[in-house]
């Protein structure tokens, strides 16, 4: 991967805009983040499409089933070589060492932890009592064990997770810029304080592919980066 650390989310099912916003905003981010409105409607041609573009690919799939179906999921997508895959934690510790074990060595297998669009209420009412910062270190102890190489999680939780796991991989979505609509997002931060504070990504959409000028608004993150 490059040295840029924002990939921007391409949350789309049409390829054709999501080609177009990749090549505008090439010069100003490091990788694309394929979501699974993209891979639902485009899958693994459209993937090799963007793949093209020569940027590295985050694959956002969020794979949670049993560990076997996981595992035989991986192993489909692991011949599409992109630099990262992620499953959720929450398919435990086995699982996930299982899919690691069946994706190619050189894809980053990433966990994602809790995620930014809930709060502790939200963990509530799906039956979890820890707090979200708890229940995110929990994860990320798991993650860990199973041979992963990371974990997504909000910009809240990257200072505890960068001080119990120094090498690990840390990938933030629901980042805004200063002054940016939160949206459906609920832990939020800005780019430049996400990357201040230990992130190795950071995912941003909405603010890049909703902007009049998404080129423009790509270069103007960076340069809050610089």
């Amino acid at each position: 991967m490059t040295g840029n650390p924002v990939f921007v989310a391409l949350d789309t099912g049409d390829i054709d805009r999501a080609e177009a916003i990749a090549r505008a905003v090439a010069p100003h981010v490091g990788g694309l983040k394929l979501g699974l409105e993209f891979f639902m409607a485009q899958g693994p041609a459209g993937t090799r499409r963007m793949q093209a573009l020569g940027l590295p690919i985050f694959l956002d799939v969020k794979l949670h089933d049993i560990g076997n179906t996981v595992a035989g999921a991986i192993a489909s997508l692991s011949p599409l070589g992109v630099a990262i895959i992620n499953v959720h934690a929450a398919i435990g510790t086995a699982a996930m060492a299982a899919a690691r074990a069946a994706l190619d060595p050189a894809t980053q297998l990433i966990a994602v932890t809790v995620l930014t669009s809930f709060d502790d209420a939200d963990l509530a009412a799906i039956g979890v009592p820890a707090p979200v910062p708890g229940q995110v270190a929990h994860l990320a102890a798991m993650t860990r064990r199973a041979g992963l190489q990371g974990i997504v999680c909000s910009g809240a939780e990257i200072a505890a997770t960068r001080a119990a796991w120094p090498g690990g991989a840390i990938i933030v979505p629901g980042l805004r810029p200063a002054g940016s609509a939160v949206g459906d997002q609920k832990r939020v931060m800005t780019p430049r304080a996400a990357r201040d504070a230990g992130a190795t990504v950071l995912v941003i959409g909405r603010p890049i592919t909703s902007a009049a000028d998404p080129a423009g608004a790509a270069a103007d993150i960076a340069r809050g980066l610089a």
